[in-house]
């Protein structure tokens, strides 16, 4: 190899990285400004349960209120109103540690039995 193919391919080798880099930070960077430019702090998705692939249930909390909502494709229905005594939030999941290695021995304990 001469010399000006490897400088070639060290410079293409650079410029591949600083494209890398710099596509990394743009999208790092779009996601924090949408994250701010749509975050209120009087509207609020808290729930969602998919139907089908285009169709949802969700609750959302509007100022004070709990709504139930369907979200399809062509549209949004509102179902019912939740009053805060009847919203119970989903317990955070993962908030206990798991035992992967029990888990593991469950799983082949199944496969072994088949």
């Amino acid at each position: 190899m001469r010399v000006s193919s490897v400088a070639q391919l060290i410079t293409v080798l650079i410029l591949f990285f600083l494209v890398l880099a710099a596509t990394y930070y743009v999208t790092k960077w779009i996601a924090k400004y949408q994250k701010q430019s749509t975050f209120t702090s009087n509207m609020e998705v808290m729930e969602t349960c998919r139907i089908s692939t285009t169709k949802y249930l969700q609750i959302v909390r509007v100022v004070n209120k709990y709504l139930v909502i369907s979200v399809s494709k062509d549209s949004v229905t509102l179902l019912t109103e939740l009053s805060e005594d009847e919203y119970e939030p989903p317990a955070v999941r993962g908030s206990e540690p798991v035992d992967f290695a029990k888990e593991f021995d469950k799983v082949l304990e199944r496969f072994k039995k088949k």
